[in-house]
């Protein structure tokens, strides 16, 4: 790292900042978890879904989640994970559009559900929470921009390398065969994020897989030589 510029991929990736109800005073969070109720979602179901009307935000206590969006071409990508301390849904209720993503739990989750009413009137009332979470918004848009910027200049393999390790980091479980990621993405999801199309990222997982830097089964991924996608992404910056 010393002597060159900080590039995103050094960051935490995609849950790179502190999330939501760590950043606010704990009276305030409490008083904003008190005007909500508790929900449960099994696994890989939908708790958001994309073009819905907004109707409440979700305040996530255990367990992680996928944004993800489709275009109109068909391709899925992923966009984000939350996890505990995280808000989801506030775009939606604050601007009174339709949802930008869904939502779909990792693993079982539980949740504080607020009304979109209540949510905004609790911020006019609480200036200080309003603040923290236009400081979320705008460090979750200033690591999209600085992505968008800087994956420009990679190659689709390049790409693919970073997403490895961003999630070897954040979700990563040592194993006896290797780093098993902990969250199941599909091939179609790993397109989308990388800006390729499916067929692409297969034969990229294929050539890993050859390599021995990777073993996948169905919606699940082992990293077996992190030390390679280190060195694939180090080619670009040779």
């Amino acid at each position: 790292m010393t002597g060159r510029q900080k590039r995103a991929w050094d960051d935490d990736g995609f849950d790179d900042r502190v999330p939501f109800l760590a950043r606010l005073e704990k009276n305030d969070r409490i008083a904003l978890l008190d005007i909500g109720r508790p929900l449960r979602y099994p696994a890989r179901s939908i708790i958001m879904r994309q073009d819905e009307p907004s109707a409440h935000v979700l305040l996530l206590l255990h367990g992680w989640t996928k944004v993800t969006a489709l275009a109109a071409n068909g391709y899925e990508a992923l966009l984000a994970l939350r996890g505990p301390g995280d808000i989801v849904g506030e775009g939606a209720a604050l601007s009174r559009r339709q949802r930008s993503a869904t939502v779909t739990a990792l693993e079982p989750v539980e949740a504080v559900v607020i009304g979109q009413s209540r949510f905004t009137a609790f911020l006019s009332r609480n200036p200080q929470v309003a603040l923290q979470l236009l400081s979320l918004t705008t460090d979750r848009q200033r690591s999209t921009d600085r992505r968008r910027v800087e994956w420009a200049a990679l190659t689709v393999r390049e790409r693919l390398a970073v997403l490895l390790l961003e999630l070897v980091r954040t979700h990563g479980t040592r194993t006896d065969e290797g780093i098993e990621l902990t969250i199941g993405l599909s091939q179609q999801e790993f397109a989308g994020s990388v800006g390729s199309s499916r067929e692409a990222v297969a034969r990229l997982l294929k050539e890993l897989r050859t390599r021995e830097v990777v073993a996948t089964r169905r919606r699940r991924i082992v990293v077996l030589r992190p030390d390679v996608l280190r060195r694939i992404i180090g080619e670009h910056s040779a």
